[in-house]
């Protein structure tokens, strides 16, 4: 299953019911999620443990847009929009965590 999560960890907690209820799979970090993914971040933690379950993908144009190039955590793989459709195509169900 890929789980899309695309709002703020600062301002929501989508990531938290995700990591909490998912049993696996691929999590993809969209629009303001991606600053979960920043190394030395508030989240890392919780994406470093995520990591031993899910395969983790930052959206590789989100994150550019907010500056962040560079500062993806290592393990989080940041991907652009022809991977994100082919998580899409590639898993049998998705899951958008709104």
């Amino acid at each position: 299953m890929l789980h899309i999560i695309n709002k703020s960890p600062f301002e929501n907690s989508t990531l938290d019911s995700c990591l909490r209820v998912a049993k696996g799979g691929d999590i993809l970090l969209i629009e303001d999620a991606i600053y979960a993914s920043v190394s030395g971040g508030a989240f890392e933690s919780k994406i470093r443990e995520a990591i031993g379950k899910f395969k983790v993908y930052a959206l590789q144009p989100d994150v550019e847009a907010r500056g962040l190039s560079g500062r993806v955590m290592e393990g989080v793989t940041a991907v652009g929009y022809d991977v994100f459709v082919d998580l899409v195509a590639t898993n049998e169900n998705c899951q958008s965590w709104l």
